[in-house]
């Protein structure tokens, strides 16, 4: 097991900043606004050649009654302190210390957990001896840092994982089987959907902060779970809200990392209102799962709350939104409650194997010929379209090149058709396909089209 490192402190000292600059990429919002971090943010570390788990946690203090969900994030921080293996206790070196310091000092006495105190904001070297104000916190690592400048960062990070016992590297057997990939799961929607919860109830603890306030999650959260000996990596993302209503850098910020987590999954969980059904900001998500090549899995949440509906009529509404999710798989259960969500991981690892499948080119040339002989392509202007064959060029996703002979004689109706076929004799459940028309020619060849669908 990897050493755990947790940052602590008061609110507005830097331990995002801190904690980005360890990791050397953005993954904790930065913000002058104290408050901004919320959750428990997990990421992977190295120092030397030591690899470790660096947990980003938000402010502590007793008395902001004025921040929102300020409880809630303080037991986020505990609950971060006792798991961690060592502490570092994240201080502003231009302030001096302050008695909230103390106090948080005083928490992690009490834990008796190996800490460090980082004294943060130090960027010269003449600046150095105002660490000496700080023995007054009783930690007796002290080490003057900047996560703007980098400054001693590898010094704090060696100085922390030297408190720790070094663990021996237990030797691999080759008789061991090989530990299966990480499928990597977005839990994407609009704020208020229930994204956090579900998380919660798929993890069977307060992972992530849940309340009826729109926008309460803004970092997107990393947890690693193993289900029947399948490893997951679930990313709880921030909703997306309209334009109009970014009123904060903040939600920009959020929207910016939720699309990136986006990018980094493998499988979207797309998460609905039951009773609000799709809106355009489901469009809007559902169109970026498409053009990223993401699978996807339709979640109609608080399921459980609708009365005289079916589901059959709810989904008909998704499908003329739009006609990607009609090729998605749907659940429709209660986070909440915990209604069919062990449906989700089998519905996962099917839309998984479906977008890593290959298909031989005798097979699809075979599928080509068929529809040519249920319905031929028409004439357009006395030419008609020519098919010569067809060839998957890439899995995850997958992507198809068909060979013609001028590209422009594929007219959308027909196109349509053969989409419509393939998905019924391939399927690919979740998966958007990409296919690229080549024409015969050496001048056609360079125009070529490819869009998913």
């Amino acid at each position: 097991m990897k050493p755990k490192i947790a940052l602590v402190g008061r609110p507005n000292v830097g331990k995002s900043a801190l904690f980005n600059k360890i990791c050397q990429k953005r993954v904790s919002i930065v913000d002058e606004q104290e408050g901004i971090t919320r959750d428990r943010i997990y990421a992977e570390a190295d120092c030397f050649g030591r690899p470790f788990l660096l947990i980003d946690t938000g402010g502590i203090d007793a008395q902001a009654d004025h921040l929102p969900f300020n409880e809630e994030v303080r037991r986020q921080a505990q609950i971060a302190i006792e798991e961690a293996d060592a502490v570092i206790l994240v201080v502003d070196g231009q302030t001096g210390p302050l008695p909230l310091d103390l106090e948080v000092a005083r928490l992690l006495l009490k834990h008796k957990k190996p800490a460090v105190l980082a004294v943060n904001k130090i960027d010269h070297l003449q600046q150095v001896p105002q660490i000496h104000a700080f023995h007054s916190l009783a930690i007796s690592h002290l080490i003057a840092v900047s996560a703007v400048q980098g400054f001693q960062i590898a010094e704090l990070i060696e100085e922390t994982l030297g408190l720790l016992p070094q663990q021996e590297e237990e030797p691999t057997l080759p008789s061991e089987p090989i530990a299966p990939k990480s499928i990597r799961i977005a839990i994407a929607g609009r704020p208020n959907v229930g994204k956090s919860t579900l998380l919660n109830q798929l993890l069977g603890e307060n992972r992530a902060i849940v309340s009826p306030v729109a926008g309460t999650t803004r970092d997107s959260i990393d947890v690693d779970i193993s289900v029947d000996g399948q490893n997951y990596t679930l990313i709880d993302t921030a909703g997306i809200r309209r334009k109009k209503a970014e009123k904060e850098v903040v939600d920009k910020f959020a929207a910016i990392r939720t699309q990136e987590a986006l990018e980094r999954a493998d499988i979207c969980l797309l998460v609905l209102d039951s009773h609000e059904g799709i809106t355009a900001q489901e469009k809007k998500i559902a169109g970026m799962i498409e053009e990223l090549g993401k699978s996807c899995i339709l979640i109609f949440n608080k399921w459980d709350l609708v009365k005289n509906l079916k589901m059959e009529h709810a989904m008909r509404g998704v499908r003329e939104a739009v006609p990607f999710l009609t090729h998605c798989p749907t659940l429709f259960l209660s986070a909440k409650s915990g209604r069919n969500l062990d449906k989700i991981f089998p519905a996962v690892l099917e839309a998984w194997h479906d977008r890593h499948k290959r298909i031989g080119t005798g097979m699809l040339n075979k599928f080509i010929e068929s529809c040519l002989q249920k319905y031929h392509p028409p004439l357009i202007t006395g030419k008609r379209l020519r098919i010569y064959y067809m060839t998957q060029i890439q899995t995850d996703p997958p992507k198809f090149v068909v060979f013609v002979n001028k590209p422009d004689l594929m007219i959308d109706t027909y196109k349509k058709y053969l989409i419509n076929q393939f998905r019924e004799t391939y399927r690919f459940s979740g998966c958007p396909l990409f296919f690229e028309l080549r024409g015969k020619e050496k001048q056609q060849t360079e125009e070529t089209e490819a869009s998913p669908v």
